[in-house]
């Protein structure tokens, strides 16, 4: 039997491009070029990471396909568009990922359970319509690589819509109330990237984790969520 290559994490960034983002492109710009830049810093963790940018509104287009950041020369392009169609997010992962993980298979690498990190600055614009490939998506009975799904709002995302995304509670954030929302995108990838070194590092212990930290400037969405 062939020697495996090592183990891999995959991870997902699923970046809101709607229209109410196009005052915020920069920041999202430069939010995605500090991801990169902070992994390629970091080329031990790196080397466990493979990551993969997507930027969604009516549709989901693809930033970044699933990338090795140690020879990743090129930076991610947001473009603002259309609305929030959480519908095609999910309609996206649940045929992206398990492709995504058969390659990494066959080019011989172990592959722990994906993650994706979400960021939504509003409300889905398909209304309920998203919550069937949701839940296809995180029954890991029926996908076997169902991803964990870590979800921020910002602007006028709804903490009971990122609890309801999040596969656990506590993977879910909200933005402060009265938070520069061009600073809550700097914090959200300033914190994701802290994510993905801590658990890049933990892939190599004894007991291997998904660690999620709190952007500055966020709540747990449980928090704010009523009876």
């Amino acid at each position: 039997m062939a020697e495996t290559r090592g183990v891999l994490l995959p991870a997902y960034v699923l970046a809101d491009e709607s229209q109410s983002m196009g005052p915020y492109r920069q920041d999202l710009s430069n939010g995605l070029v500090s991801l990169c830049e902070g992994l390629r810093a970091e080329p031990m963790v790196a080397a466990k990471l493979r990551l993969a940018v997507l930027g969604f509104s009516d549709d989901v287009q693809v930033r970044l396909a699933v990338a090795d950041m140690r020879t990743e020369t090129s930076l991610p392009q947001v473009s603002i568009r259309g609305l929030t169609n959480y519908e095609a997010v999910f309609d996206d992962l649940l045929a992206r990922i398990p492709s995504d993980v058969q390659w990494l298979r066959g080019e011989g690498y172990k592959v722990h359970r994906p993650v994706v990190f979400f960021l939504s600055d509003g409300q889905p614009t398909d209304g309920g319509a998203w919550r069937q490939p949701h839940a296809k998506l995180t029954d890991k009975a029926t996908t076997p690589t169902a991803p964990n799904i870590v979800a921020c709002g910002i602007g006028d995302a709804q903490a009971h819509t990122m609890v309801e995304v999040a596969t656990r509670k506590e993977f879910a954030f909200v933005a402060k109330p009265g938070t520069d929302i061009g600073r809550a995108v700097a914090e959200f990838f300033h914190a994701l990237t802290a994510s993905l070194v801590a658990s890049g590092q933990a892939l190599n212990s004894a007991s291997p984790q998904l660690v999620v930290n709190r952007p500055d400037q966020f709540t747990m969405a449980i928090d704010e969520v009523g009876e």
